[in-house]
């Protein structure tokens, strides 16, 4: 759902509909008042430098040289996959050093993995599907790692995918790919419009695609299933379109004027009805930055949640998204994502640095951000 780069993180993807998050994740402490690492200082400059420039770097080095995680995927069993990156501080060239951990449901880690790597590489990223994690194609290929941490080849396929349930969303655009966990198969959704600007794919295996024209309007909102075209929607024509999201039988769209977001387009039905929020009690004029910062997440059970990348958040008190209520943090996150009906928000500095900030980390929540949990370790 949502695409922007989060401070120093260069992601190339947004993960859409992401499988449920189930039983415990990580290991957890309650959530309190932290300060900076108390070994914030030379000696950790020095580690840092170390890490980043050594070949073969420990997947635990990397790891506490990054100090929090740049991305969090799920797979169908509960296990998350965490990803890690230390990158060069004084330029944008020169050494790095990427990890990843996998952590079961029972909080314990499982397997990891590190790699020394380049400033100006794009960090892997991945997609949680049933059976692990998917690795979204970029630098190092496409492959799947099950929830052993074992490395599995996918096909990468031109000839387009007619959707199905359990198909899941690797990349949006250039190329646009859903990945089909029962033959590890990537390729292009069949039936995507020429003019589709964004997509989203639900766990029902229903593709939402915006097709924005660019010599009239309105805008539209397409959705069909197997290759085949199942509704469409206008949008209000006094609106563009910045972001669209689905998943529980809610889809989204973020209507945009030059101000910025001023409200949203929904349908909590599967398409059969569509309503129009401007109120609800989200201040829009906080949604003013540009389409590239926000975000835009439906829970599994259908809630929205709409905010901006590093600044507030707000959760729809039901599917139908007659009023919403802002989230509330421990922290400053500089990136809040969905897996399921689970919060997950990273607390990072927003350009490499070698110190940590105050509660550095990831940070979760099961209740809708009532109520946080701060990662231990």
């Amino acid at each position: 759902m949502t695409g922007a780069p989060v401070g120093r993180r260069r992601r190339a993807w947004r993960a859409v509909g992401l499988v449920a998050l189930t039983g415990a994740a990580v290991a957890l402490s309650a959530c309190g008042p932290e300060g900076v690492d108390a070994d914030a200082s030379g000696d950790r400059e020095t580690r840092y430098r170390r890490v980043i420039e050594d070949f073969h770097p420990s997947p635990a080095d990397v790891i506490e040289a990054a100090g929090a995680p740049s991305g969090v995927a799920s797979a169908d069993d509960g296990s998350l996959l965490l990803t890690y990156e230390a990158d060069n501080v004084e330029d944008d060239e020169g050494p790095a050093a990427t990890a990843w951990r996998i952590v079961g449901p029972d909080g314990r880690t499982v397997a990891e993995h590190a790699e020394h790597a380049d400033a100006e590489d794009v960090t892997p990223a991945f997609t949680g599907a049933s059976g692990g994690f998917v690795q979204v194609p970029g630098d190092g290929g496409a492959y799947l790692l099950d929830v052993r941490g074992k490395r599995h080849g996918l096909t990468l396929s031109e000839t387009p995918l007619r959707t199905r349930p359990g198909d899941v969303l690797l990349s949006e655009r250039e190329p646009a790919l859903v990945y089909r966990p029962a033959t590890r198969t990537a390729a292009p959704p069949a039936g995507l419009p020429e003019e589709a600007v964004d997509f989203a794919v639900d766990e029902r295996g229903t593709v939402w695609s915006l097709e924005q024209s660019l010599s009239a309007k309105p805008h539209r909102v397409v959705w069909q299933r197997a290759g085949r075209t199942l509704g469409s929607e206008a949008v209000p024509t006094s609106y563009g379109v910045a972001a669209l999201a689905a998943r529980g039988g809610t889809a989204v769209v973020a209507l945009e004027t030059d101000q910025g977001v001023r409200g949203l387009l929904l349908t909590s039905d599967g398409g059969q009805e569509w309503r129009t929020v401007l109120a609800g009690g989200i201040p829009w004029a906080d949604l003013s930055h540009g389409p590239g910062f926000l975000v835009l997440e439906v829970l599994a059970d259908g809630r929205v949640l709409v905010g901006g990348e590093g600044g507030r958040h707000w959760l729809a008190d039901d599917p139908a998204g007659t009023s919403f209520r802002e989230i509330r943090t421990p922290a400053r996150f500089t990136s809040l994502t969905v897996e399921g009906n689970t919060l997950h928000g990273i607390v990072d500095a927003t350009t490499a640095t070698y110190d940590l900030v105050p509660d550095e980390g990831l940070w979760t929540s099961r209740d809708g951000g009532r109520a946080w949990r701060r990662a231990a370790g």
